[in-house]
């Protein structure tokens, strides 16, 4: 789920990005989800089975996309990053297609050819985790986008989430290419991180410097931090603002 200032002319369409990862972009593009939910495809060229990190929303188009994808590939394991409905809205149904144990929490996983390693990293929602495999793939779910930042949720929180970050930018000199929930693969990972902390830190200070200069509720900090925003960025924007305010210790209506 993206933030508001995350729209840049580069344009994600999916598909292959290693030889061990794929793309299947869900057609349900829009202000938060950028160009689509990013369901990935994941395992060891010439290994019959697959993971599947996010199977998507309970579309019939897209579970054919997917299914196309497979070529015929077993579903080893599922990996739901998040429990936002575009991410695992058609779980259930994905499921009753291509039966399979379904990771949501932390640990390590041996599927398709691969070692995957589940990681809790809160802040998007309390729930979110990523996934790091031995070959170098980094899959971060709505943790960290391919462009832009993320919301936080009704369920998220600032600390928890800069703490994410840090836990990622620990690891990033074993990863060599970013595979998030939205947005373009990337291979500047180290970077995307460090870039994606850095701005955190600069609106929590934007946020308390709004304050200070007099904002006395959550839309006049959001009109200060972001400027004038209508509709589903507004509330978006409101939320992380107030995600901010609870980190800072603040209370405004």
């Amino acid at each position: 789920m993206s933030a508001p200032d995350a729209a840049t002319p580069q344009r994600w369409t999916g598909g292959p990005v290693t030889d061990r990862a794929t793309c299947v972009l869900a057609p349900n593009p829009g202000p938060m989800t950028l160009e689509g939910t990013n369901t990935w495809l994941l395992g060891a060229p010439g290994s019959p089975a697959a993971v599947v990190v996010d199977p998507g929303e309970d579309d019939p188009a897209h579970r054919a996309a997917i299914e196309r994808a497979l070529a015929g590939r077993v579903v080893a394991l599922v990996v739901a990053t998040h429990h936002h409905h575009d991410h695992v809205g058609g779980l259930d149904a994905f499921l009753a297609e291509h039966p399979a144990p379904v990771a949501r929490r932390p640990g390590r996983h041996h599927a398709a050819g691969l070692v995957l390693d589940v990681l809790s990293t809160p802040g998007h929602t309390a729930d979110s985790v990523s996934v790091v495999l031995r070959t170098g793939e980094l899959l971060t779910g709505d943790t960290l986008l391919g462009r832009g930042s993320t919301v936080l949720a009704a369920d998220g929180d600032l600390g928890r989430y800069l703490a994410s970050l840090r836990t990622l930018l620990d690891l990033a000199g074993g990863t060599s290419v970013l595979l998030p929930g939205h947005g373009p693969a990337r291979t500047d990972v180290r970077a995307a991180i460090a870039a994606q902390l850095a701005h955190r830190l600069d609106r929590l200070e934007q946020v308390r410097a709004a304050v200070a200069a007099g904002a006395r509720d959550v839309d006049a900090v959001v009109l200060a931090v972001h400027g004038p925003l209508e509709g589903t960025l507004a509330r978006a924007a409101a939320l992380s603002v107030r995600a901010q305010l609870a980190h800072l210790g603040l209370e405004l209506p």
